[in-house]
């Protein structure tokens, strides 16, 4: 196993280079991967009541 020790900046630059390496359908698809276990991330549930200071923004298209 191999440890690297870099900054934030080096560690997203890396990253973000990797991702832009991918080809276009296979980002989609990692895009749709994150966002599955983004559905089960922890976390803190509003004390304020769903129906109560909330209001519904509908937009109707003709």
């Amino acid at each position: 196993m191999k440890i690297d020790f870099r900054t934030k900046k080096e560690s997203n630059s890396i990253q973000e280079k990797d991702f832009l390496a991918l080809l276009p359908a296979d980002r989609f698809y990692r895009f749709l991967e994150m966002a599955e276990r983004l559905k089960n991330f922890p976390v803190k549930e509003s004390k304020v009541s769903k129906t109560e200071n909330s209001f519904v923004i509908e937009i109707k298209t003709s």
